[in-house]
């Protein structure tokens, strides 16, 4: 019999009459295997969603998984699935994509679990589809032939990289990919996610992998509602003796046995009293001397003693005790008084030297100094304090948070000044980049462009620094063009050819105009902000890089957002200013089709919206792909014009892009012809088509070795 044993007592944890194991797995309720033998007791399980099946009486099995484990005090399951993989040799390329439905009620263990892609010049994808909501994850690695640098047992990110699992996902589908022209392209990738701890990575599994299958744990519970919202109502599945647990979990809640209690709370008796006096988990000084009450204990004296009977407390006779407490009382107040005052004064000191230790770790004296020897301190950047930016964000206020990203969290705030910022808190930064990141905040203090967020100062009192920036307030480009309320609203192309125009100003400043150039290196519709009168903003300076003046390229990771990285940056390293090209004409195809960059709800030919764009301007069907609501007889030459110039900042080489400063020029030029139509020599319908066709053909070719590996997938 499966038991719970804390105490003397032996509790059961699944129904009478239920069979409680199978194989060597134990099973507890609300999990349970058809019905009980006993015939007025029903079925062995709380929900159908806990129905299990067992294969002769040794595999155990959920909804067609293997189960190896249940833990209902921790709300957890663990089961195997299958890993994911891609094969080619000269033949043929062979896929594999694994699958698991955990019929809308599990979710896969954020905090247990690992998605690994394991393979040279590969990529995996982890999609999630709850509810008619999808969204996705990935994990990429490129060795670029060489694994001398590749370490057993550690995902760094060459020949293997994981990634933490983001809430609330369900019904995954895996997918691993190759990027074509690799060294390793007679070879297998695999993508799959795990138990943390259960797969150790070797050299050897690029040549051949030893796992079909490997564990993961989800996280279960009862109910669809919180605990509030079930409380009270039929079927609330704490009973007796049991306290309900929703903190930290994506769905419904669980139950949990309340403090001197034991069991399963599940179960129609609810938890048990556990018998402190008798498992000696007291603090009694005699043994004898214990009473037990429902959920606790007490402990008492001798006759003729006083005192609370506990190791602590003790026991003394009565005159005693009155001569040691009436001795003893005045001595005590003022030695607590004393050591009060000294532990305030010494924690007070601690705090100023913890600021002083994160300030100078931070940068923050190379930063006064660097601020000190400037000529011009107008646009200086203000060093806050901490104090200063809690009070600013009610000490952030998590419903204050107005955006999330990789490099940071945002909150609103107001300084004293009554001037409403945005203050992000970054990640912990690299110790040895300090002297760049404060080089950065001193350059980046000094943009001083319309079209470009101000960075206002920064924090550098805590572990992590915070930036502080003006705030922006009517959301990002990408909300703009997805929102509904716009698309019927506001469908005018002379707003969306202003946004593009005053992005691309911005990006040319950047590379061209700023004391140093800046590459941005995260260009996308989430990180151009809108202001009340639509006015584009370039913000998120996270990723970005500074280009010293006689260098053209950077040699660094990639970074960056899957659907507007630069193929050539992916497969080079090399980060140039072209790189921002790309994803600016990821951007332009954004405001001409209302598109997302990256979908994969849409068919597989259209899943990268770079590649669909070209597809529709070499098949001569743009109009068939500008949002509704955008095209009329008036802007039509404007709209041909912009998806060439899109089209050219989408080639595959970056020398044969435009550079941001000729697409500013020739944006500002659109507009321009915009404004004074009668300047305008507008050209023939052949004329036009011919350009459309050759800017799509310069970058779209169907005999062209490279792709983004949608294709045969």
């Amino acid at each position: 019999m499966v038991t719970l044993s804390a105490s003397n007592e032996s509790f059961s944890s699944s129904l009478p009459g239920c069979k409680n194991t199978c194989g060597n797995v134990e099973i507890p309720y609300p999990f349970g295997i058809s019905n009980s033998s006993i015939p007025t007791q029903g079925r062995c399980y709380l929900e159908s969603k806990f129905e299990l099946i067992c294969e002769n009486n040794r595999n155990l099995f959920w909804d067609g998984v293997p189960v190896t484990n249940i833990n209902f005090l921790q709300g957890q399951l663990s089961v195997l699935n299958y890993v994911s993989s891609y094969c080619t040799n000269k033949e043929n390329i062979s896929s594999y994509l694994p699958s698991l439905d955990t019929a809308g009620t599990f979710s896969i263990s954020r905090k247990e679990n690992k998605f690994l892609t394991v393979g040279c010049d590969s990529y995996g994808i982890l999609n999630s589809i709850y509810d008619k909501e999808t969204y996705s994850i990935g994990c990429l690695t490129i060795c670029n032939g060489n694994r001398k640098r590749i370490e057993n047992g550690t995902c760094s990110g060459i020949g293997c990289c994981e990634v933490d699992i983001p809430p609330k996902m369900r019904n995954i589908t895996i997918e691993a990919f190759a990027f074509f022209n690799s060294n390793e392209s007679l070879r297998c990738r695999y993508s799959f996610v795990v138990k943390n701890g259960a797969y150790n990575f070797s050299v050897s599994h690029l040549d051949k992998f030893p796992h079909t299958e490997l564990p993961l744990i989800l996280d279960w519970s009862v109910a669809s509602e919180n605990c509030k919202a079930s409380k009270g109502k039929d079927g609330y599945a704490c009973m007796k003796n049991s306290v309900c647990d929703d903190e930290d979990i994506d769905f419904g809640y669980r139950c949990k046995c309340k403090d001197g209690f034991e069991g399963n709370p599940y179960l129609p008796d609810g938890c048990k009293d556990i018998n402190e006096c008798k498992t000696g988990n007291n603090t009694c000084i005699y043994k004898d001397h214990c009473h037990n009450i429902d959920g606790s204990y007490k402990c008492f004296c001798p006759k003729g003693q006083s005192g609370n009977g506990t190791r602590e407390g003790g026991c003394h006779t009565q005159d005693v005790v009155i001569k040691v407490v009436i001795g003893s009382s005045a001595g005590i107040v003022i030695l607590f008084v004393g050591i009060s005052s000294l532990y305030l004064i010494y924690q007070k000191r601690k705090l100023i030297k913890l600021k002083q230790k994160f300030f100078q770790q931070n940068g923050g004296f190379i930063l006064l100094q660097k601020l000190f020897t400037r000529e011009d301190t107008s646009q200086s950047a203000q060093i806050f304090t901490e104090k200063e930016l809690k009070k600013a964000t009610n000490s952030y206020d998590e419903s204050l948070i107005i955006g999330r990203g990789g490099f940071g969290t945002i909150f609103k705030g107001v300084l004293p000044d009554n001037r409403i910022v945005a203050v992000k808190k970054s990640r912990i930064i690299d110790a040895n980049q300090i002297e760049q990141f404060i080089n950065e905040v001193v350059i980046l203090s000094q943009i001083n462009h319309r079209n470009v967020v101000k960075l206002l100062g920064c924090c550098l009192e805590t572990e992590v620094p915070s930036l502080v920036y003006e705030f922006v307030s009517h959301g990002t480009l990408f909300d703009f063009i997805q929102n509904t309320k716009n698309k019927i609203n506001n469908p005018r192309w002379e707003t969306r050819l202003r946004i593009a125009a005053e992005t691309a100003g911005a990006l040319s400043y950047l590379h061209s105009s700023a004391s140093f150039p800046i590459i941005h290196r995260d260009v996308k519709s989430t990180n151009i902000l809108l202001d009340d009168n639509y006015t584009a903003k370039v913000s998120d300076f996270g990723a970005s890089k500074l280009v010293p003046l006689d260098q053209t390229e950077i040699a660094t990771v990639v970074q960056g957002t899957l659907g507007y990285l630069d193929p050539e940056y992916m497969q080079t390293h090399q980060l140039t200013e072209k790189s921002d090209v790309y994803s600016f004409g990821v951007v332009l195809a954004e405001l001409l089709t209302g598109d997302k960059p990256l979908d994969f709800n849409r068919p597989e030919e259209t899943i990268s919206l770079a590649m669909h764009f070209l597809s529709c301007l070499k098949q001569d069907k743009l109009f068939e792909a500008i949002q509704v609501g955008i095209l009329n007889d008036d802007n039509k030459e404007e709209i041909k014009e912009v998806a060439i110039l899109a089209a050219r900042c989408l080639r595959l080489r970056g020398e044969e892009r435009p550079s941001m400063k000729e697409i500013a020029m020739e944006l500002d030029g659109i507009r321009l012809k915009e404004m004074h139509p009668w300047n305008d020599t507008e050209l023939n319908f052949g004329e036009s088509q011919r350009l459309l066709h050759e800017a799509s053909s310069s970058f779209y070719d169907e005999t062209d070795s490279y792709n983004l590996g949608y294709s045969g997938v």
